[in-house]
């Protein structure tokens, strides 16, 4: 499992379904593998948390999955993916991301894949959603599998902080509410 996490975290992916979660950042020291693209765990990855949590009766209406019926199979193994904020090759200048997923094993072909593109605001020091995108796409890396969001540069001198969060629900099946962040990007496109 070892050797798996680590092709996991050299790939910049978060791997979801696995029984056992590392915690945010942990894939920075994997055996001295620093991928520039490592994304980070917000909470434990597996569709068993999500289960139980709604078997307790808890409200979880916010942050759980919206399209998985109660009784539904469990995930299986996927991972969320997705690039690192850049500004786009196309006009006008604008901060860009992609997301995707990829199945391992376990049922369910289609995902909603959910993209928000964030930029850390200096007033405040949060980050700000400033661009959203979703796309119902089949497993795989390919363009046509990708989630997108884009945000137009406000301007080009002020040099801003970006990021994106990826979220995975598979359509019909039960999986966790786990979101992939990418690494953080300093770019020259002002976002507010």
């Amino acid at each position: 499992m070892r050797k798996y996490v680590a092709v996991a975290a050299v790939s910049s992916a978060i791997v979801l379904g696995l029984a056992t979660a590392a915690p945010a950042g942990a894939a920075d020291g994997l055996d001295g593998v620093d991928a520039p693209g490592t994304t980070e765990v917000a909470a434990p990855a597996t569709s068993q948390a999500w289960e139980e949590k709604a078997s307790a009766g808890t409200d979880s209406s916010a942050e759980g999955p919206s399209q998985q019926p109660l009784g539904a199979p469990s995930a299986g193994v996927f991972y969320t993916n997705g690039d690192n904020v850049h500004i786009s090759s196309t006009a006008p200048a604008s901060a860009s991301g992609h997301g995707w997923w990829v199945k391992i094993s376990g049922p369910g072909t289609k995902a909603k894949v959910t993209i928000e593109l964030q930029a850390l605001d200096h007033r405040d020091n949060k980050w700000k959603t400033v661009a959203t995108g979703s796309k119902n796409v089949y497993s795989g890396t390919g363009s046509a599998n990708r989630a997108h969001a884009r945000k137009t540069c406000t301007n080009r001198v002020q040099k801003v902080q970006w990021r994106s969060r990826i979220d995975v629900d598979i359509i019909g099946v039960n999986d966790s509410p786990e979101k992939a962040i990418t690494k953080t990007r300093s770019l020259w496109c002002g976002a507010f």
